[in-house]
């Protein structure tokens, strides 16, 4: 049976180039290493080096091998770090993306909470529209985050937890009283914010979807980039948008706007989202899972959320 210590032999003296320089680098003898890398040889019924030369030569199967070899080594090392950390969690760093308004979530103690369980992990918070924490997942810059769907998914694990619903917001005298329509939302004066973001913007996409299947097309008058500045200038009655019915439930909604669903209920959905296959740190899955948490505890205060 190929082991560990086979394989790891084998990288040292494929890379050193000698099992010589192999065995100061792994601190044992120069035969155990050459030991080790014969027994690699028996079991797999191929040579690995010639050893004709002062310099050992790497065979075609060990350049085969060595890819597969580094993968299990890795995997082993990583799973042996992972261990450590699961019962220490007293070092390293967290990179979690949170959703672009945090705070209306419960969320904006999330690090605090954190921190006081883990003072020894450095945090990285990242709260920025949700298709860019996504790219930001993907490529490896961000380990997990908070998403608002839909998001551009490839490469991406994502696991749904609930349902918050997006209403239409206006403080105008002749502000809509009943459901609106996609035509009617069409046809309004909007402020929408998420400006960056822009069109990739989750909810920004469901509306523009929309409208395109209703013949339709949105362009708003004003673009922002906070909510608050967009309801800013809804209280004037300058401009409608649309807005989360956690937003509107929050206790700065501005007074003087009304809110109305849609005739064809429209939902954010927040969802858990890491990369498919990646290593996922102890640190980055305890923030996960005490962000999870702290939504769930937040449906259980607002009943009128869906959970997923």
């Amino acid at each position: 049976m190929v082991t560990l210590a086979q394989l790891t032999a084998f990288l040292a003296a494929l890379e050193h180039g000698s099992f010589t320089a192999a065995a100061r680098e792994l601190r044992t003898t120069q035969a155990s290493v050459s030991e080790l890398v014969a027994r690699l040889e028996r079991e797999l019924g191929a040579r690995l080096f010639s050893r004709g030369s002062r310099r050992l030569t790497p065979t075609d199967a060990a350049l085969a091998l060595r890819e597969h070899a580094e993968q299990a080594v890795s995997a082993i090392d990583n799973g042996i770090e992972t261990i450590r950390a699961l019962h220490s969690l007293e070092g390293g760093t967290c990179t979690f993306g949170v959703l672009r308004n945090a705070a209306y979530y419960d969320l904006s103690d999330l690090v605090q909470r954190f921190h006081e369980r883990y003072p020894g992990v450095r945090v990285r918070l990242v709260g920025i529209n949700s298709a860019l924490v996504a790219q930001s997942i993907a490529a490896g810059e961000i380990e997990a985050g908070l998403v608002v769907l839909p998001v551009d998914d490839a490469g991406l694990r994502i696991r749904p937890l609930f349902r918050d619903e997006v209403l239409y917001a206006s403080a105008r005298t002749e502000a809509p009283t009943a459901p609106v329509s996609i035509g009617e939302v069409s046809e309004a004066k909007l402020v929408l914010y998420d400006a960056y973001a822009g069109r990739v913007d989750p909810t920004r996409r469901q509306l523009l979807e929309r409208a395109r299947l209703d013949g339709r097309t949105i362009e708003p008058a004003i673009e922002v980039e906070n909510v608050e500045t967009a309801l800013g200038l809804v209280a004037t009655g300058v401009a409608d948008t649309i807005v989360s019915r956690t937003i509107v439930e929050s206790s700065g909604f501005p007074a003087g706007i009304r809110v109305v669903p849609f005739a064809d209920p429209l939902y954010d959905t927040i969802a858990l989202a890491h990369r498919e296959g990646a290593y996922l740190s102890p640190a980055a899955r305890r923030m996960a899972e005490l962000a999870e948490r702290m939504l769930r505890e937040r449906l259980h205060q607002h009943p009128g959320r869906s959970a997923l």
